[in-house]
């Protein structure tokens, strides 16, 4: 970006700064700490200036938005044409209190949902099963039956709502369970707009919610890919997150490397199954978190963008620009919420939503200020809602696209993490023989990902625990606390009434419908069909979450036997 007179002249000009005007001030007071660094512990150096991204070249780094590299954002005017998907979780109790709150924060201008299920719709469990006892509607809406999901969509068009769902094991029965739905609205399947999770990899690496082993599991997720191809093609299959992984303690750039490595494992996939890339690769998506250090993770999502446009072409002859263009949804860092002074969590939240923005997100969750201590009030909720509508409307980082790029520090951060992503995706490469597919399943059955992460997490623990990371609140600026925070609780008779609509849905269904539809899928295992069209017939006989679940652990045997979690 500059020539070497220009990076010569800019040199012995900070060299004199040094020594005429930044010393002095140094022997005099010093700095607050001999060591600055981000929350991944990503060294900051004092000043950055042009002989920083001396090799940056414009064209090829950098770029304009909407044109490969995409690093300044994957579409021409970002938010300027319009502002990202306000999409906020929202999942509690019963379907009936669930679309309440859908209503409600439609009604608040949210512009997406985004739904959370509870603990037994996840791991593919009844509400009536003895595992779920004590866990119905707790951290999430229960779904048993398609009539809970009738329920939680009534009043809503699907053809007018863009539906997140944040489930995996049991992904593919949530989203047969939707299309059911639509066909019983009358929607037309290739109208259904949303996304689903259904991240097994990541569920092996991270999140730890199961059901089969890891290689059945990816078989199914790309059943789901190739069914959205010729069905609903407007509807991401797959929303390949790192959020959990962050969340259990990775580092910014293992969270980037584990997550795209895991896109590019079910790339292989998909390959392998025959599917051509320029048909099913337009409709993956990522899912990032966003954290405390606003400039790492603006670097994250900007060096997010620049190693999939290069990988997906180069290594996976990827032609459309659609087929290179990453995008990516981005909910706050839960993990980073502390229970003591919870309203200092507003200011997190805003932090680390404002880094989405200014990384280029196209929808974006904000956490509630009170989640550390239970599910989100409706006054938390709205608070959070407003954050991003301020972001949006009143502090102009929505009015340019990709405002920090040619910063110093923003372009020297965002070579650095992609150099260090791509070592790490280079290694997985090689575990698994030249396949990262391969070498994301070898990860995961040695222990790989694990290891990586729990070293992140102590190291972390151990810096705050020192005092070297400060959390305002928890190790500094602390005060004594006597508050009583208003919060959400879930109704005890809620299981109660799950049960007893679940027991009627029994007693009203057909069992020989029923029964001869766990069989078509049973069968469909046997010979390696898609399982896609046999799952949403079942759910449209009304068989349960469960039931379908239990034919997939009949067939592929359970992982959590298989790891000692049986019970």
């Amino acid at each position: 970006m500059y020539d070497e007179d220009d990076l010569a002249s800019i040199r012995e000009s900070r060299e004199e700064w040094e020594t005429e005007t930044r010393d002095p001030v140094l022997d005099r007071h010093g700095e607050r700490k001999d060591r600055f660094a981000t929350v991944s512990n990503l060294e900051v150096d004092r000043l950055y200036g042009p002989e920083d991204v001396a090799d940056v070249d414009f064209e090829e780094d950098i770029g304009f938005p909407g044109e490969e590299p995409y690093t300044r954002g994957p579409y021409p005017t970002m938010y300027r044409g319009r502002t990202w998907t306000m999409r906020q979780f929202a999942g509690f109790g019963t379907a009936e209190e669930t679309n309440e709150r859908f209503h409600y924060l439609t009604d608040n201008g949210q512009t997406g949902l985004s739904t959370a299920f509870d603990m037994p719709t996840l791991m593919g469990k009844d509400s009536d099963d003895p595992l779920a006892d004590g866990e119905v509607g707790k951290e999430g809406v229960a779904v048993d039956t398609l009539r809970d999901m009738e329920i939680l969509f009534d009043g809503i068009d699907l053809d007018e709502v863009s539906t997140s769902f944040t489930i995996n094991p049991s992904a593919p029965v949530i989203y047969a369970m939707y299309i059911a739905l639509a066909d019983q609205q009358g929607v037309d399947r290739d109208q259904l707009r949303g996304t689903m999770q259904n991240d097994m990899l990541k569920e092996f690496i991270a999140q730890k919610e199961w059901v089969i082993p890891p290689e059945p599991s990816l078989d199914i997720v790309t059943d789901t890919v190739e069914f959205a191809v010729e069905e609903t093609p407007k509807l991401y299959p797959i929303s390949i997150s790192g959020y959990h992984i962050r969340e259990a303690g990775s580092t910014a750039i293992q969270e980037l490397a584990f997550t795209l490595a895991d896109g590019f494992a079910y790339v292989e996939d998909a390959l392998d199954r025959g599917l051509d890339v320029d048909e099913f690769a337009p409709q993956l998506s990522f899912f990032f978190n966003s954290h405390n250090s606003i400039f790492e993770e603006v670097a994250k999502f900007r060096a997010a963008r620049r190693i999939y446009q290069r990988v997906m072409g180069e290594w996976y002859d990827a032609e459309k620009p659609e087929s290179k263009r990453l995008k990516f949804h981005t909910q706050t860092a839960g993990q980073s919420l502390t229970a003591q002074q919870p309203l200092n969590n507003i200011v997190r939240v805003t932090i680390q939503a404002l880094a989405g923005v200014l990384g280029g997100t196209q929808s974006l969750h904000t956490n509630s200020f009170d989640e550390a201590l239970a599910l989100p009030s409706e006054k938390a909720v709205r608070v959070a809602l407003r954050t991003q509508q301020i972001i949006a409307e009143e502090s102009g980082a929505a009015d340019s696209v990709d405002p920090l790029a040619g910063s110093f520090m923003v372009e020297s951060l965002t070579d650095e993490v992609e150099e260090k992503a791509m070592a790490y995706i280079e290694e997985i490469k090689e575990m698994g023989d030249g396949s990262v597919r391969d070498g994301v399943l070898t990860g995961i059955n040695e222990g790989y990902f694990h290891r990586e992460i729990q070293e992140s997490s102590y190291e972390y623990q151990e810096r705050v625990d020192a005092g070297e990371e400060v959390v305002v609140g928890v190790n500094q600026y602390e005060i004594e606390e006597d508050t009583e925070p208003d919060l959400l609780s879930v109704d005890e008779e809620v299981q109660d009434r799950q049960l007893e609509r679940l027991e009627s849905v029994k007693e009203e269904r057909d069992d020989e419908e029923v029964r001869a539809a766990l069989a078509a899928l049973d069968d469909a295992l046997d010979t390696d069909e898609n399982v896609m069209p046999y799952i949403v017939d079942a759910v449209k006989a009304y068989a349960t979450m469960g039931e379908i679940m239990d034919v997939f652990e009949r067939q592929y045997g359970s992982y959590r036997e298989t790891v000692g979690l049986a019970s």
